[in-house]
């Protein structure tokens, strides 16, 4: 089997092969700087691991992988222009360096690119693949519309919001390891067993994304910390404070919300430590561990060797920043 760095490099050299040295260069120039942005390609790394587990040449789902990772990158590419970011993974967005109407059109030639790189497959299981592929492309919209009317709603509960982030960033791990599998001809049992590991590993590592917002060590986490708190951002840590504050805190943590000119730093400080009075850092990492937990339980469900899962198991300690 190929390890993670393995697999990783054949991703990249995919990538980099795309036809995208194409005319008009406005309308593909910002798709190849897109691309050329880097990131982990853990979508596509999944995917190449699940057909790994049934097959020795991953060769035959380079392109469905590169097809997914292309589709990743659309969507942060309009999520990108629809928030109207600045910069991402440390350079400047697409909307900003060109326009936005060259976000638009760059963004939805990515998604067509997409579909047609991910149905280079084996033709029997292009179906199967693409009905899969295009159900999770629909899932990821309505989770990102349920993010963006959570905006302006102040009752927003804790089962509707993993409802959203299941559909914003689960099911696209989910849908890499299903379409990896059945492109490998695994049984139904199996593609379903790895759908649900990615679609439970996938809410565990959001949630830890919550928890680092607040907890996180800047310098590993990779951006400032507090900024969910300083937008107001309905996640699981907010959700649950509200839910179990005390009268006392929860007047203070709604006098902090909705509070524009205030000093952030104060912000952060205060709303940090109504968290933590209230238990919500607890509460946070009990739910990711659940989830992780879970995931294990479909894993172990896999009818392949012991050893031939042991690197989804490395992958997911890498995502989830433990030590094995």
């Amino acid at each position: 089997m190929y390890n993670s760095k393995q697999l990783l490099k054949m991703v990249e050299e995919t990538i980099a092969a795309l036809p995208l040295e194409k005319e008009p260069q406005g309308l593909y120039a910002p798709i190849r700087y897109v691309l050329s942005l880097g990131g982990k390609r853990i979508r596509p790394v999944l995917m190449l691991m699940a057909y790994n587990l049934y097959h020795e040449d991953v060769r035959p789902c380079l392109m469905p992988a590169a097809g997914l990772e292309v589709f990743h990158n659309f969507t942060l590419l309009h999520d990108d222009l629809m928030d109207r970011a600045e910069v991402r993974r440390g350079k400047t967005c697409v909307h900003r360096k060109w326009n936005d109407n060259t976000a638009i059109l760059s963004g939805d030639n990515m998604l067509v690119l997409a579909f047609n790189f991910m149905q280079q497959c084996d033709r029997e299981k292009m179906p199967a693949v693409m009905q899969l592929f295009t159900q999770t492309a629909v899932e990821i919209d309505e989770g990102q519309q349920y993010d963006i009317e959570f905006e302006t709603r102040d009752d927003v509960t804790e089962a509707e919001y993993i409802e959203m982030i299941r559909l914003k960033t689960s099911v696209l791990l989910a849908c890499a390891l299903q379409i990896g599998a059945t492109l490998a001809g695994a049984s139904d049992a199996d593609a379903q067993a790895l759908y649900r590991y990615g679609e439970c590993l996938g809410l565990a590592f959001q949630l830890q994304d919550d928890f680092l917002d607040v907890y996180g060590d800047p310098a590993v986490f990779g951006k400032k910390i507090g900024g969910d708190i300083l937008c107001d951002k309905k996640t699981f840590m907010l959700i649950n404070a509200l839910l179990h504050a005390s009268d006392k805190d929860k007047a203070e943590l709604q006098r902090w919300i909705g509070c524009k000119d205030c000093n952030p730093d104060d912000k952060i400080k205060a709303v940090t430590a109504i968290y933590t009075n209230i238990g919500v850092d607890r509460m946070a990492k009990e739910r990711m561990n659940a989830y992780y937990a879970e995931a294990e339980t479909y894993l172990a469900k896999l009818n392949v060797p012991e050893e031939r899962k042991q690197m989804l198991r490395d992958i997911a300690l890498e995502l989830m920043g433990r030590q094995k």
